[in-house]
């Protein structure tokens, strides 16, 4: 086991730095300056569109489509993952997890709108569907990077992902004193386990329904007890910011372990947390009914928004700001559980376990969805057969029950290598076809300009409608 960890983390550290994290940053700037600072001077726009009806009623709406991404977004590394990075990268990672997020938003933008413009539309059902995969493919015309990214996409949501989710949520059990480091793991792997089953095979649509209802509310309650404890100690605030700008620019301590410095960490963190670049959102985008690509695009820069400057800042500053020392034993949920007792006592760790229990039981179904969506356009764009799905849902479940009791740095390593995998394919297949979305962001302006709403068709900015199914002039 030591020398596969050993693996993992040498494969995560080299991809990640120098490899991703270099490629993220000039991409993120690089759709920043070409799109004029979208993800700011069109945030009012984003807010605008996010209300917008379907055209055709039944579609999923521009909202409905925000809160599926976010929701796949939002969950165990809002509280796990921007705790990790404090604890072993620094409070620094604070800082560079949100300057991230604001660039990265750009790239959410790009990758989404090209998503909306080389969406499919399933002509019985009259539902959109496409993601990374379709853009690629018909794009690009190539069938074997988009199956590369698709395969990519099935081992991140499939395995990494899921390994990671059950194994944080198990870590929330830490705080308590029936927990047995050789008996608990087991027990809740085992137990999510067979919830997850019983959604798949035994009909359990009101669990993962009420589940879903739930966590909504227990999001909005978590950022309330953050604001508590975060106002709780109000005059600590002051020194908490100077320890995160200090430690954010301590060049001299960044430049001597870069790999394990709170910059890569923050980086890091909030690419699992936000995903933007990695092409995940995009499938969930692709299926809004709008009438302009670029819409969906700008809302896509709400839900990095939400997850990261809101959530994510949410965590980082009530843990800091509970004075208590971030420390490598302390890394994940054990460390946010201390914060909220600092001010809630023994409720605390009760409303952590909680909260992860509903995050990630609802962030395993949905990485399921996308599993499903993978596995169908490996197939001929044909979902498989019952068995196949039934093989395919049980060794996902296998992963499941394993993840609980898979050592810490094992689980992330294979959540950042799989996450990994997906944004070094997806990102500079966005900087090829990037022109396209600017082009669309332009005519998407002008229309604005002339009062209009815009309503887009792929001659409008001079695309081949060969290789498009949605978006032709015959659709007026």
């Amino acid at each position: 086991m030591e020398k596969v960890l050993s693996v993992l983390t040498n494969i995560d550290t080299f991809l990640y730095y120098p490899i991703l994290i270099i490629l993220l940053t000039l991409a993120a700037i690089w759709f920043t300056i070409r799109t004029r600072f979208v993800q700011v001077r069109m945030f009012g726009e984003a807010c605008h569109a996010i209300m917008e009806k379907p055209a055709e009623e039944g579609s999923l709406s521009s909202f409905q489509a925000l809160m599926v991404s976010t929701a796949s977004r939002v969950g165990t590394g809002n509280i796990v993952g921007v705790s990790t990075a404090i604890c072993l990268g620094g409070p620094g990672a604070v800082l560079w997890m949100q300057i991230l997020a604001i660039l990265d938003a750009s790239t959410a933008f790009i990758e989404t709108t090209l998503a909306q413009i080389y969406k499919r539309k399933n002509r019985e059902t009259g539902e959109y569907y496409g993601g990374p995969a379709y853009y690629i493919e018909n794009a690009l015309h190539s069938k074997i990077v988009a199956g590369l990214f698709v395969f990519f996409l099935i081992l991140t949501y499939g395995v990494g992902f899921q390994l990671l989710c059950s194994y944080n949520l198990q870590t929330t059990f830490q705080a308590y004193s029936f927990y047995d480091a050789g008996i608990t793991p087991w027990i809740v792997g085992a137990v999510l386990a067979v919830l997850v089953a019983i959604c798949l095979f035994g009909g359990g649509k009101r669990i993962a329904h009420v589940s879903s209802l739930l966590v909504p509310i227990m999001g909005v309650m978590y950022v309330i007890s953050s604001l508590v404890v975060i106002f709780a100690h109000v005059t600590y605030i002051p020194t908490m910011v100077v320890m995160i700008f200090q430690d954010a620019f301590n060049f001299k301590a960044i430049g001597a372990g870069l790999a394990g410095s709170c910059m890569v960490y923050g980086m890091k963190r909030g690419l699992y947390s936000n995903e933007a670049g990695v092409g995940s959102a995009p499938n969930a985008a692709a299926s809004a009914d709008v009438s302009h690509p670029v819409k969906q695009g700008l809302v896509a820069m709400i839900s990095v928004y939400i997850d990261t400057l809101l959530l994510c800042t949410a965590t980082a500053l009530m843990c800091l700001s509970s004075k208590i020392a971030p420390t490598k034993a302390l890394s994940g949920a054990p460390y946010v559980q201390a914060s909220l007792s600092s001010v809630f006592g023994k409720f605390g760790p009760i409303f952590i376990t909680v909260s992860m229990i509903l995050f990630a039981f609802t962030t395993l179904i949905g990485n399921l969805f996308y599993v499903d969506t993978a596995v169908s356009y490996l197939n001929g764009k044909k979902e498989p057969g019952k068995k196949a799905m039934n093989v395919i849902h049980i060794l996902c479940i296998i992963v499941i029950f394993l993840g609980a009791v898979t050592p810490m740095d094992a689980a992330w390593a294979a959540a950042d290598i799989s996450m990994g995998g997906m944004a070094i394919i997806n990102v500079p297949c966005c900087l090829i076809l990037g022109s396209r979305a600017l082009r669309a962001l332009k005519d998407y302006e002008q229309q604005k300009k002339a009062g209009k709403d815009p309503k887009f068709y792929a001659a409008s900015i001079h695309l081949n409608e060969a290789e498009l199914d949605c978006w032709k002039a015959e659709e007026e």
